[in-house]
């Protein structure tokens, strides 16, 4: 079926559910970047985030297609880079690790760059970490970086463009 053919179809059969046909393409296109994505993907945009006496290198994941990758398939990252993934609205987050082989740890971030909590996340595993409150920013570190800095929920990060 073309994509104009399957696009016609949809807007035939979801106008009571008013949903966006748009959204629903971009999703599909990112769960099938997802399953052909074989490497890491190391060429999105870049943010530097203060972190106190800190200052974390953090790609930036804003397209669904990027933040379905994430850090999947990469064997490890240096000390101090991450991902920033950025979400058009707030809403509870829930991350997991298929395809990923390094153990992270995710801050879940306020607007302002406040942690608002952090969760240890094992390599692999296909267990759920999600927010406790509706967040924009979700900040993945390699495992225990932010406890080795003495960065916990009440601190406030500051991002700015390289």
């Amino acid at each position: 079926m073309s994509t104009s053919n399957l696009h016609a179809l949809l807007s035939l059969l979801m106008p009571a559910l008013r949903i966006n046909t748009l959204w629903i393409w971009m999703c599909m296109g990112a769960s099938s970047l997802a399953m052909a994505q074989e490497g890491p993907q190391t060429q999105l945009p870049r943010v530097r985030i203060q972190a106190g006496m800190h200052v974390i290198d953090a790609q930036v994941a804003q397209t669904p297609a990027q933040m379905e990758v994430g850090l999947m398939h990469r064997k490890s990252m240096p000390a101090n880079e991450g991902m920033l993934f950025v979400f058009p609205d707030k809403q509870p987050r829930c991350f997991w690790m298929k395809n990923t082989l390094m153990p992270l740890t995710i801050a879940f971030l306020a607007d302002d760059g406040t942690v608002l909590q952090t969760a240890d996340m094992q390599a692999g595993s296909l267990d759920s970490h999600c927010s406790k409150e509706a967040v924009r920013y979700a900040l993945e570190m390699n495992l225990g970086w932010f406890k080795q800095r003495g960065i916990a929920p009440g601190t406030r990060l500051n991002m700015k463009q390289p």
